[in-house]
């Protein structure tokens, strides 16, 4: 096994060509589209759903669009059971536990980073990197002051709304609290990601979390 696929299988990440058929059937529109757009779910033991977000648990798979509204429709519509051929136990706060295991996956995935030492920490040094290095992800918390976030990412107090960086990878899909208790420190409001393949990895879930909170995509 290949370090690559060692490091896909110890995060639980799907690699490129897991999936032999190209598109999958979402259980409450009835769209057809690519496994990245959906969330798969199988029947575990005892009859319990369960979300396998990295695509790999045995079982026959049930594809729900990567949306919160399409998973909270499956559940009140009790398609899963019909989907399954069978009796499922369907959790009522499905699509909390989805988006909870999306937030986790994405949290490792930076303190994976932090401690291979490809994540920089602390205003100062993130927007030192941010400066020197454009492939660098900015990863700033969703509840941290504005202000600040622009000053990050503009360099210049001046320049508040980052218009020299259009195309900047940035991602404040987490709070102060979340990143803190992920990378071990106080207060972690803002970090900078090297490009890698953990760097993609991280922005292929992230941007999986913001579709299926269905908020304005914000990731180049």
């Amino acid at each position: 096994m290949t370090s690559g696929r060692k490091m896909n299988a110890m995060l639980n990440i799907a690699s490129p060509g897991q999936d032999q058929c190209p598109l999958r059937r979402c259980i409450v529109t009835g769209d057809t589209r690519p496994p990245d757009g959906m969330v798969r779910f199988v029947v575990g033991p005892g009859g319990l759903l369960c979300p396998d977000l990295g695509r790999e648990l045995p079982g026959r798979g049930i594809w729900v669009g990567c949306r919160r509204n399409l998973v909270d429709r499956a559940v009140k519509k009790n398609l899963f059971p019909r989907a399954a051929k069978g009796p499922v136990m369907v959790p009522d706060d499905m699509a909390d536990l989805v988006e909870s295991v999306m937030v986790r996956r994405c949290l490792d995935l930076l303190g994976l980073g932090k401690r291979a030492g490809q994540l920089t920490l602390g205003f100062e040094k993130v927007q030192a990197i941010l400066r020197k290095d454009f492939t660098a992800i900015a990863i700033t918390a969703a509840d941290g002051a504005e202000t600040g976030r622009r000053k990050l990412l503009s360099g210049d107090l001046d320049r508040v709304n980052a218009s020299d960086y259009p195309s900047r990878n940035v991602v404040d899909l987490f709070t102060v609290a979340e990143l803190s208790l992920a990378l071990g420190r106080e207060n972690v409001v803002h970090a900078a990601l090297r490009k890698g393949g953990l760097a993609d990895c991280f922005l292929n879930e992230s941007r999986q979390v913001s579709r299926f909170r269905d908020e304005p995509v914000r990731l180049a």
